[in-house]
């Protein structure tokens, strides 16, 4: 007699975090559109095919190292303050928090940009709000469900949305095969455009550490993990240039190419029916990624206050081990900042989630180095590879620095100094509710005995 152990329901299998892991970076072709305007098709395709190397592979191999070792809820806020203490874990935590306020606004604007293309009487006035409120709510309660939920739910959004993309990519390349139109390579940009590209191409290849916080609701987390990781990047970097290729081949000009003209170019080449699946394809990203990622940043808190930085009460889970609290408030969180003109505000986002990133880096090389018995499933090189992992990404997230340096945020300010304003505030946070309340606590025991 032969017994097979079934698997877990309650956990998210292998398929299912590929693509919630897809959903948290990429969410399809969305949100390249203002690559190709700033670019042109050639360096547009050079920087999507160069970026996945030194910036998503070195981050996938890192997160599937520290995954298969310690594979804990809360992920790299567990990592962070597992090498560096907890004073560098608490700024991980904030870093990552205060980076999804600006985040998680833009995934709703999305849906309701597309939403409006089927019909702007839909999305005009406060009905725009309306959607976007109900993106929110709708995947606050679908997270309510657990894990393997929106994993599931993840696949056959991953389906849908893809489905028009990949007749769009057939006919593209047939009428390039068949027709032999003239193809636009290049296009005469300016500095700036390119390092526009450039900014928006970094941010559509991050947040490969998001499905880490969630490692203790994944089934085998120290296999599982690694696959999906270098799985979900390559599947990531395919469905960005094959479209963009498809595009080029086609014939299609880039002039005036930008965020949510896909459905202009699918109905050129297939018509307005295919046209009208693509900007469904739009609603759909929105959706999936601010679903895909209630998932990672709730576990944050959750986290946190197990470990007693934050109120207990925020650990508090339901029978599928969601953290119903955390949810709730981060809900709510970004509930209120739907309105606040974030969606624009790249270069902040890239700058508080690069901080966070290079703290993963070091927390990385410093396990190496203090634990080396650490039972690492999935080893990413000896310690000269690790250490050499960080190079590409750092001198990215330093280029993100310099080429933010004169974009203006809130009136006069400037995107560099205001994401610095939001990183040192991590730990004057730290000091008012970590650290002074525990030298309290210890004067007050020294006092009593």
């Amino acid at each position: 007699m032969f017994f097979t152990l079934k698997p877990d329901r309650r956990k998210m299998r292998f398929l299912p975090l590929i693509a919630a892991t897809y959903f948290m970076v990429s969410g399809g072709p969305y949100g390249i559109e203002d690559i190709l305007g700033g670019a042109g098709f050639g360096k547009a395709i050079v920087i999507l095919l160069v970026l996945p190397l030194v910036w998503s592979l070195p981050t996938a191999l890192m997160i599937g190292e520290l995954t298969s070792a310690i594979p804990a809820d809360g992920g790299f806020y567990v990592w962070v303050r597992r090498a560096l203490g907890p004073f560098w874990g608490y700024q991980e935590g904030w870093l990552s928090l205060s980076a999804s306020i600006f985040d998680m606004a833009i995934y709703p604007a999305i849906f309701v940009l597309y939403l409006g293309r089927f019909n702007p009487g839909l999305t005009a006035g406060w009905h725009g709000y309306a959607w976007s409120v109900a993106v929110v709510l709708v995947c606050s309660v679908w997270n309510l469900r657990g894990a393997p939920a929106v994993g599931d739910g993840s696949i056959t959004l991953f389906v849908l949305l893809l489905a028009p993309f990949a007749i769009f990519v057939a006919l593209g390349f047939w009428r390039g095969l068949t027709l032999h139109p003239a193809v636009q390579w290049g296009r005469d940009g300016t500095e700036s455009a390119l390092s526009t590209a450039i900014l928006v191409a970094m941010w559509n290849y991050m947040g490969w550490d998001n499905a880490s916080t969630v490692a203790q609701e994944v089934e085998n987390p120290q296999r599982n993990y690694p696959l999906a990781m270098v799985a979900s990047a390559v599947l990531v970097a395919f469905t960005y240039i094959l479209p963009l290729a498809a595009m080029a081949l086609a014939g299609l000009s880039v002039n005036s190419f930008s965020t949510g003209d896909w459905m202009t170019a699918a109905a050129a080449i297939g018509g307005p029916l295919l046209g009208l699946a693509v900007v469904a394809g739009g609603a759909i990203n929105g959706f999936g990624m601010f679903n895909a990622l209630v998932l990672s940043y709730t576990r944050l808190p959750m986290a946190m206050a197990e470990d007693g930085i934050l109120p207990r009460v925020i650990a508090r889970r339901n029978n599928r081990g969601v953290p119903w609290v955390s949810v709730l408030l981060c809900g709510l969180a970004w509930a209120l900042a739907l309105k606040l003109p974030f969606e624009r505000l790249i270069s902040i986002d890239l700058i508080l989630y690069g901080t966070s990133l290079l703290l993963e880096f070091v927390a990385l090389i410093v396990l190496r180095i203090r634990e080396p018995e650490l039972e690492r499933p999935f080893k990413a090189g000896n310690l000269v590879f690790a250490c050499s992992l960080a190079v590409g990404p750092a001198a990215l997230i330093a280029y993100a620095l310099y080429a933010s340096r004169n974009e203006r945020v809130l009136g006069s300010t400037s995107a560099l100094l205001f994401s610095v304003a939001v990183a040192l505030l991590g730990p004057v946070l730290y000091w008012l509710t970590v650290a002074q309340p525990a030298r309290r606590r210890l004067a007050e025991a020294s006092a009593a005995d």
